[in-house]
């Protein structure tokens, strides 16, 4: 089996993993634990969205999260923007990365962003010209890849379709993404094999949720076709709000366990970002889904 010999770890956690609170996260824990992440390693943090905040209260302290952190030199410090408006909050608040978000669905997105597929594209258009001209790179988000809670199973054709689509707005990445844990093993070559005939695999990330807990089966199954990045959340928070049912994401803990001892590198500490889920489940008042957190707390 021939495996990469490192991979890169796209940190969600504050964005992702935050946005789905029902309670209310405070600026400073949001600011503690975006640093304790980077004192952990990470190279890429997705630190907020520069969304509504009627939509996604969670995120209406982008700004202030963004002024508070200690940024460090060789980190990425990205963003969720929807549109012009976020990407001149964005840009006011020295953002260099930012991420985009399409679905393969028309009903999903019709749901999540209130425009249909070629809609919302035509929006990313006038943001990626614009981040573009400014110099900032953008990355793109693909939702319902394996699979949509109102329209059931997604061509993967379809899903190739929307990637290729976003590489021509100038994306430099496309995470496709199992918004609502349904994929397994056996999705992963089927989705990838039509992706890849449209996009460079070296362009292509994985975004795995573990609703029913088939995550890191598929971060095997993506390492084996090639794969070298993967988005995850810190302790295994977040969810979508628009998709029903979609518990957490693939815990970074769980990941870097799994990575590490099959001795692929990845440049964090898995006891750094384990420190910043502790810190955090304080912060918000209940135990996070990672079972790598909730094994090292029982006796052996």
């Amino acid at each position: 089996m021939v495996l990469p010999a490192r991979v890169t770890v796209v940190e969600v956690g504050p964005r992702d993993g935050l946005q789905h609170e029902s309670g209310v996260v405070s600026t400073a824990a949001k600011i503690a634990f975006v640093d304790a992440l980077s004192a952990a390693g990470h190279a890429v943090i997705e630190v907020s969205a520069f969304v509504s905040p009627k939509w996604v209260p969670q995120m209406a302290d982008a700004a202030e999260v963004f002024a508070g952190i200690t940024r460090r030199d060789g980190v990425r410090y990205t963003a969720l923007v929807p549109n012009l408006a976020g990407l001149a909050r964005a840009a006011a608040a020295e953002v260099t990365e930012i991420a985009i978000f399409a679905a393969s669905s028309q009903t999903f997105s019709r749901r999540n962003i209130n425009q249909s597929i070629d809609e919302s594209l035509a929006t990313y258009r006038a943001v990626c010209d614009a981040a573009l001209a400014q110099g900032r790179r953008v990355r793109g988000y693909l939702s319902t890849c394996f699979g949509c809670p109102f329209e059931g199973p997604v061509p993967p054709a379809r899903v190739a379709e929307v990637a290729a689509r976003l590489l021509d707005l100038g994306v430099f990445e496309v995470a496709i993404s199992d918004t609502i844990g349904v994929a397994h093993p056996g999705q992963i070559p089927e989705v990838l094999d039509a992706v890849t005939a449209r996009v460079p695999l070296a362009q292509v990330a994985l975004h795995l949720h573990d609703t029913r807990g088939t995550a890191l089966a598929n971060v095997l199954a993506g390492l084996q076709y090639g794969v070298t990045t993967f988005d995850s959340a810190a302790g295994g928070l977040g969810g979508c709000p628009y998709a029903p049912g979609a518990s957490g994401n693939l815990a970074t803990e769980d990941l870097l366990y799994m990575l590490h001892g099959m001795g692929i590198a990845t440049g964090v500490s898995l006891d750094g970002v384990a420190a910043a889920s502790r810190a955090l489940a304080g912060a918000i008042g209940h135990p996070l889904p990672s079972r790598y957190l909730q094994a090292a707390v029982r006796p052996v």
